[in-house]
């Protein structure tokens, strides 16, 4: 067997850029005002970090971290699945049942050019705040990755 068919190289997300990601996500919040839980998790959907704003609604914080594992799993922001099940029925009731998939909008997946990196995920404020401060933690990394 080829070693290329064996192994592949693989990206990891790493600690430092996750606590940027999140301290990005916590700034957004603090400036429009709400208060939020933030979830960063690797491409297997592990927890690499986590900040639960002072105030912030505690049940809210496993449902941040589910929507970094629902980005991370999928690689497709969370606000995207209502619009790809509704019109099917069977997916539509189906696949809501599915542990730890959230279905709107506050998480995001994390990419690297090709490569999934994680997902982040914001709750405690509307599904649209939530996204917008997720994007800020995007932003974030792309800042960490270019050095600036």
């Amino acid at each position: 067997m080829s070693e290329t068919k064996a192994v592949r190289q693989t990206y990891a997300l790493t600690h430092t850029a996750a606590f940027a990601m999140v301290e990005a996500a916590v700034s957004k919040a603090q400036e429009i005002g709400v208060r939020l839980n933030v979830a960063v998790a690797d491409a297997g959907g592990n927890l690499l970090a986590f900040l639960r704003m002072d105030g912030a609604p505690l049940l809210s914080g496993k449902i941040a971290q589910d929507k970094a594992y629902t980005a991370a799993a999928f690689g497709k922001a969370t606000g995207d699945w209502y619009a790809f099940i509704k019109d099917d029925p069977a997916l539509l009731h189906g696949i809501v049942h599915t542990d730890r998939l959230v279905i709107f909008g506050g998480g995001l997946p994390i990419y690297c050019g090709d490569h999934l990196l994680g997902g982040i995920g914001c709750s405690g404020g509307s599904a649209e705040e939530d996204t917008l401060c997720a994007a800020a933690g995007l932003a974030a990394l792309e800042s960490h990755l270019h050095g600036q």
